[in-house]
């Protein structure tokens, strides 16, 4: 089984993120492609409210999700939640 890579020092752009063959394919249909990344990384506080209204029509939200909880991403909006959010899917989970 692969490592996972080391932390970055800031988080990762939906656009940089890779698996072992050098892409994801559900990545190239998602949304957020065609939106600005800003709005998935909001400042502490900062409303996420545009994120997740384009989470709510993409195909590839499910996707999306499962990587961030197998990946235990830690900023950001991914498949609709927030970091807490997917913190809480996950202790539901257990």
């Amino acid at each position: 089984m692969p490592q996972p890579a080391p932390r970055p020092e800031r988080p990762f752009t939906l656009g940089e993120v890779f698996d072992d063959e050098g892409a994801l394919s559900w990545q190239e249909r998602a949304l957020c492609a065609q939106t600005d990344p800003e709005a998935f990384f909001p400042e502490k506080g900062g409303s996420t409210r545009e994120a997740k209204r384009v989470c709510v029509s993409c195909e590839v939200r499910a996707e999306c999700l499962e990587y961030a909880l197998a990946h235990d991403e830690r900023f950001g909006i991914w498949g609709g939640l927030s970091e807490r959010e997917r913190r809480k899917l996950k202790r539901r989970a257990i």
